[in-house]
């Protein structure tokens, strides 16, 4: 599949914030975490999103924010009816490329330990390196 990703603007809010909730709410049920929309929304707006796209439809879309010693996939989530097809391994070779041009040190995410986006995280390089509750944190670390 031919992907690209753009700049969000604030009409994809509703978009973003409507695929993480289906994609998410059974394990925040199953955690037993609320999801509220208010907070999604407060941490969209802090953040650096990109919507992954083929033409003109809407494959999913990457969040990501920064600090001194890393880039943080926040958010990356794909259409159901599109995962399997190396969309979310091309969006994170994206993210690695921002990194690399941005000479981050690492590349870092939180998963759920029960999710299975995890095993697309380690076929990428991303090692276990703590556990909060029921998230996982996953590093890459990035050569210079």
């Amino acid at each position: 599949m031919d992907c690209a990703w753009r700049a969000a603007t604030p009409e994809d809010l509703a978009f973003a914030r409507h695929l993480t909730c289906k994609n998410m709410l059974r394990y925040y049920i199953r955690h037993e975490l609320m999801w509220q929309d208010e907070a999604f929304d407060v941490a969209w707006a802090g953040r650096d999103n990109r919507l992954l796209t083929s033409g003109d439809q809407l494959l999913g879309y990457v969040s990501l924010s920064r600090d001194a010693r890393a880039l943080y996939i926040r958010e990356l989530q794909v259409v159901e009816a599109f995962r399997g097809l190396g969309i979310g391994s091309w969006a994170i070779d994206q993210v690695l490329s921002v990194a690399h041009q941005e000479r981050r040190p690492a590349l870092r995410l939180t998963v759920f330990e029960n999710n299975r986006a995890r095993v697309l995280y380690e076929r990428k390089g991303f090692t276990v390196v703590g556990k909060d509750e029921c998230f996982l944190r996953m590093q890459l670390d990035i050569s210079p």
